[in-house]
């Protein structure tokens, strides 16, 4: 038996003004609200603005931590507040949703997603990253994605510019790495439909990615900044879903074996994983021998202050031995259908480079 689960969503330009409803479909009386410090207090007193007047009482509000780690994880799951929740409100980025979304499986609560930023797609998502105490990757948790998201484009267009720069890096990876993962390979109707979707998310990043980074500058909730915010908060995590079943993993590829392989990597820097998974993208087309889409993406990441060479994401060729090293450990390269090799890795990144350091140099 297989069951696919797609979070329900809810777009407004101010405030939650579905709320009440939808918690009164699922029959929910008490939340707690968890997220990051800044996301919350971006947040919570909409939140509160829209349950005013209802049956809905809030718990109790906690910052998560700063990782997704199993430590905060236990720690927010003995607090009272949260036991006496039907549904946990999760506030803020992918880190705080991961947090979220697994703490509402340990302790088998509701749960409903409000993404503050849109630098990935985690609010709608089934699988959760967790890193160790130390940051670096532990494992992804297969757990069930949130019942419903809903997304304010004001709070995402007030926060931070990067954090959408991040999200369109991290999105780019989405339809190349879907591609190719199942290159080759005759797939059911599930992966089917992930794999038509994810064919759909490339172009919008590509038209509206760098006026919405403009207008979030600006702080202005424009129709660039719905139009990338549904393309990650929505249609990335769709295709996530879909594409990451017990019997298969084509939800990503070599652009994050990149990025899980980068954080093996001790740097003074933190870089966004958005970031690094733009870079990945550029490795991915360089191992595939895709030219072409090398050199489009690098030309648009360039354009748009994404990384192109290594040393823009702390990197440097002599760290290719111990990243090559890590990546077989990798849940995308294990689960890979084409044979991968150390080899052709470390060239790839070293093609991507050295096409990106043309670029940036010319």
């Amino acid at each position: 038996m297989k069951t696919i689960e797609m979070t329900n969503y809810s777009v407004s330009k101010d405030g939650y003004p579905e709320l009440a409803n939808v918690c009164n479909e699922y029959k929910y009386k008490r939340a707690v609200m968890i997220g990051g410090e800044k996301a919350l207090n971006s947040a919570k007193d909409k939140i509160k603005k829209a349950l005013k007047d209802t049956e809905v009482k809030i718990t109790g509000e906690f910052v998560y931590g700063d990782e997704c780690t199993m430590a905060n994880i236990n720690s927010l799951s003995n607090k009272k507040e949260v036991q006496e929740a039907d549904v946990i409100f999760i506030v803020g980025g992918g880190k705080a949703m991961d947090t979220g979304k697994i703490l509402a499986s340990e302790t088998n609560k509701g749960i409903f997603a409000f993404p503050t930023i849109c630098s990935n797609c985690a609010a709608v998502t089934a699988i959760a990253v967790v890193y160790n105490d130390d940051k670096t990757l532990s494992h992804y948790a297969l757990i069930p994605a949130p019942a419903h998201m809903f997304i304010d484009t004001s709070i995402i267009a007030e926060a931070p510019h990067e954090y959408v720069w991040a999200g369109i890096g991290d999105g780019l990876s989405k339809q190349v790495e879907v591609e190719f993962a199942t290159k080759g390979l005759e797939l059911d109707h599930t992966a089917n439909m992930g794999l038509r979707l994810s064919k759909s998310c490339q172009e919008p990043f590509l038209k509206y990615g760098e006026q919405a980074i403009e207008d979030c500058k600006n702080k202005k909730a424009s129709k660039a900044i719905e139009e990338i915010a549904l393309n990650i908060l929505v249609s990335t995590g769709y295709v996530s879903n879909l594409t990451n079943q017990p019997e298969y993993y084509y939800n990503s590829s070599l652009a994050h074996i990149f990025y899980n392989a980068s954080t093996a990597i001790k740097r003074e820097k933190e870089y966004l994983h958005g970031a690094l998974v733009a870079f990945g993208v550029l490795v991915l087309h360089a191992y595939a021998g895709n030219d072409t889409e090398l050199e489009r993406i690098a030309k648009f990441n360039r354009k748009i202050g994404l990384p192109v060479t290594l040393a823009e994401v702390g990197l440097e060729e002599n760290h290719f031995e111990a990243m090559a090293d890590i990546a077989p450990s990798t849940t995308e390269w294990k689960s890979s259908n084409e044979v991968l090799t150390k080899e052709k890795f470390v060239q790839a990144m070293r093609d991507a480079d050295a096409y990106g350091r043309k670029l940036l140099y010319a």
